[in-house]
């Protein structure tokens, strides 16, 4: 043992100083570390995708994004006056699709802000024991999203935009359909508004909302097309945009996450019919809880929703 040292302190040394250099100072220590740092932060830059679209072979397998971590916000808050006046609702209904979020959140965090689109990202977490239902969960994120919005994004989490050119201001002539048939990687009807739609709060109201009748996956966008005719609005979608079905990211995996596509008893019939009578009006739910939460930095709000099922009305809201 060194000069003044006792032996027992030696016996305790841990294993990895076995491996250092006997008369190792703390400097040196100190610039190993720092280095290790250093290399550690150049792994997760590499490991992480940036922005743009992935590989066309994983676009394909539904690989969904790494988020990098955030660098220094490079715009300014969204209070000054060069954001404008109004702020967008981006309600995002969900269950489960936990990888798919924590690449949606800081991206269109990111991709807003470069646009400066004011807005707030609203996670629509469904946590009762019922089939899906993606218009009731926009309606209870329609009504809980408060009074300093002005409108809305219906918005999947699976599917990100990548043309920058792409229009997310506010829709004051009507409907907006970002996600226009001739750009959306998989839906290429006409009458097509699912995906990622923008709506005034004012125009939302008119057409009472989304029917409250779609539990499952499928056909509740469809039957929103007919409220917003019904309403007397017109859809508007891009154009310009140059990079057709490249537009956006599709991040599910149609191999990994099932669709609930099970139609029970009266369901078939009732899917194409217009809901006449249900919508903003009368959503059942109850709010569990609400988080303020950030995503690699990206801030958002999850309100986990407990909807309710009238079993006479509705039977198919469960598989029983």
């Amino acid at each position: 043992s060194p000069p003044g040292t006792h032996p027992s302190l030696c016996r305790r040394s841990p294993p990895l100083l076995g491996l250092l250099p006997g008369r190792l100072s703390v400097f040196p220590l100190f610039l190993l570390a720092l280095l290790l740092g250093l290399g550690s932060l150049l792994w997760l830059q590499l490991g992480c995708s940036a922005e743009g679209p992935l590989p066309s072979g994983e676009r394909s397998r539904g690989v969904p994004r790494q988020p990098c971590p955030p660098p220094a916000p490079l715009w300014p808050p969204q209070d000054e006056p060069s954001w404008g006046p109004h702020r967008l609702a981006l309600l995002v209904p969900f269950r489960e699709r936990f990888e798919e979020l924590l690449a949606f959140v800081p991206y269109m965090h990111g991709f807003l802000s470069k646009k400066r689109i004011r807005h707030h990202i609203f996670i629509l977490n469904q946590v009762d024991h019922f089939r899906f239902n993606r218009a009731s969960l926009i309606n209870v994120g329609f009504l809980e999203s408060g009074n300093d919005t002005d409108y809305i994004a219906m918005h999947d989490v699976d599917l990100l935009p990548l043309n920058e050119q792409l229009d997310y201001g506010f829709p004051e002539a009507g409907p907006f359909h970002v996600a226009s048939p001739e750009l959306h990687p998989l839906y290429h009807y006409k009458t097509y508004v699912g995906g990622i739609l923008l709506l005034t709060k004012q125009h939302y109201e008119m057409c009472n909302g989304m029917s409250n009748r779609f539990w499952g996956w499928g056909r509740e966008d469809d039957e929103f097309y007919r409220r917003i005719k019904g309403a007397g609005l017109q859809v508007r979608r891009p154009s310009g945009i140059t990079t057709g079905y490249e537009t956006f990211q599709h991040l599910h995996d149609p191999a990994w996450r099932k669709r609930d596509q099970k139609r029970i008893a009266a369901q078939k019939q009732e899917q194409f019919k217009v809901d006449r009578e249900g919508g903003l009006n009368n959503v059942k739910y109850r709010i569990e809880s609400r988080t303020a939460l950030n995503v690699a930095g990206a801030p958002c709000t999850v309100l986990n929703i407990l909807l309710e099922c009238d079993t006479n009305e509705t039977p198919w809201c469960t598989f029983g």
